[in-house]
């Protein structure tokens, strides 16, 4: 635990580098009154999975320390109906099961979303057996000192943990669950929506002014929980790729909600932000969580045989290898109609980052924040958080001097 004390004490410096020197009592009172303004960090995976394996409760715990105001936590459930965090049904990559002799006779093939996919599903184990599990870091770039250390966790202990740091902290942090794969979860007779308003019923917050979103890439479900719940829900829209001109890629089966898919219903995800739409989307949903170059995307430096040349030179080509594009219409229709705009996912890395942020990602989330986002997912809580206080620093001093300097400056998430 040494080593986790010194990435919390080196993080929460980095806050610091944009403190303001004085502040004024008077001032607080207005900056809390405006503070619903500032765009919402939401700790993506938990928020701090930039250093540590993802949906753990260290993780969690670490993304609320870094400034988180939502950790996600991504649902999927188990033998016995628990409803755990993971990325995905299959455990294979974010957890230590593929060491554990005593499952290897759980590894199989099973068709997910239409998609062959090897490896071991969290519905062949039950909680006591998931708790044998340990979580790994995923990407392998990032720090890989802490695998096999942290239990897979259970959406009931998030909420606790959610609920102390709440009390720890003294402003409200709130969870952003994801139904992953409901349509699968469904076909396999483990439907996710009443677990997880059951659970959210347990814990008191299966209401309107719950610090809650739920997020979805399917629809039907998120129509279904519409028809159950007033807590604020989310309609996500992926893509599969960028092409070399800055339009998006919609190859299968990154190319519609997959409930589309089994009810063959005609449509991409990118009709979800047109206009009609948008419309369409309001009338089951509160916002959406688009894929972040539907926002604001990027094109090719230089295009040679129809695929990006690697300008850079370092022998790979990536992020840094292409320029930021004008700001779609999106965010400004979105808001015509009421709905909050939540785009993902935000990293660090040099490879992830737009030629043109210059390879600081505080440009990246500035850019965002300036196009009018009400909130985003972040990998690096701390650097959204930092970016943000830079941002309300330039549009709103009161409030980021409050926040800064008290950290008692709650938004109203009613």
């Amino acid at each position: 635990m040494n080593r986790l004390k010194k990435i919390c004490t080196a993080l929460l410096g980095i806050g610091m580098l944009f403190a303001v020197a004085t502040t004024a009592a008077a001032h607080e009172e207005n900056a809390r009154r405006r503070a619903d303004n500032a765009p919402l960090v939401i700790g993506h995976r938990g928020g701090a999975n930039g250093y540590l394996p993802e949906h753990t409760l260290e993780t969690y715990a670490l993304g609320i320390s870094l400034g988180a105001d939502f950790i996600e936590p991504d649902l999927v459930a188990t033998k016995d109906g628990h409803l755990i965090a993971r990325h995905e049904p299959n455990l294979i990559d974010t957890t230590n099961v593929k060491e554990l002799p005593q499952f290897a006779s759980r590894r199989r093939t099973v068709m997910l979303d239409g998609v062959p996919t090897d490896g071991f599903f969290a519905s062949d184990f039950t909680l006591a057996e998931i708790k044998q599990l340990r979580a790994v870091q995923s990407f392998p770039e990032r720090d890989q000192a802490f695998n096999g250390k942290f239990q897979i966790p259970t959406l009931a202990e998030v909420i606790e943990l959610a609920k102390r740091k709440s009390r720890e902290e003294g402003r409200r942090i709130g969870i952003y669950p994801e139904t992953k794969h409901p349509t699968y979860h469904q076909s396999i007779g483990l439907p996710l929506e009443d677990r997880l308003l059951n659970v959210l019923s347990a814990a008191g917050w299966n209401h309107r002014n719950a610090p809650v979103f739920i997020q979805s890439f399917e629809t039907a479900n998120l129509r279904y929980l519409r028809s159950k719940t007033s807590v604020r829900l989310i309609q996500l829209i992926d893509a599969n790729d960028v092409k070399p001109d800055g339009s998006l890629d919609l190859t299968k089966p990154y190319d519609k909600p997959y409930d589309w898919v089994v009810s063959n219903r005609d449509g991409l995800f990118s009709d979800l932000v047109t206009p009609r739409g948008l419309q369409e989307v309001k009338r089951y949903a509160d916002g959406i969580g688009p894929w972040k170059p539907y926002l604001i995307s990027s094109a090719c430096k230089s295009v040679q045989g129809g695929a990006c040349v690697d300008v850079t030179g370092d022998g790979v080509v990536d992020e840094r290898d292409r320029v930021l594009l004008a700001p779609t219409d999106v965010i400004a229709n979105a808001h015509k109609l009421g709905l909050l705009v939540h785009p993902y996912t935000f990293r660090s890395e040099q490879k992830r980052l737009t030629g043109s942020f210059q390879g600081n990602p505080v440009n990246e989330y500035l850019a965002f924040y300036e196009a009018g986002v009400d909130g985003l997912f972040s990998d690096f809580a701390d650097t959204a958080v930092a970016a943000r206080a830079m941002f309300l620093l330039k549009h709103d001093p009161d409030y980021a001097t409050c926040l800064v300097n008290s950290r008692k400056c709650e938004r109203n998430n009613d």
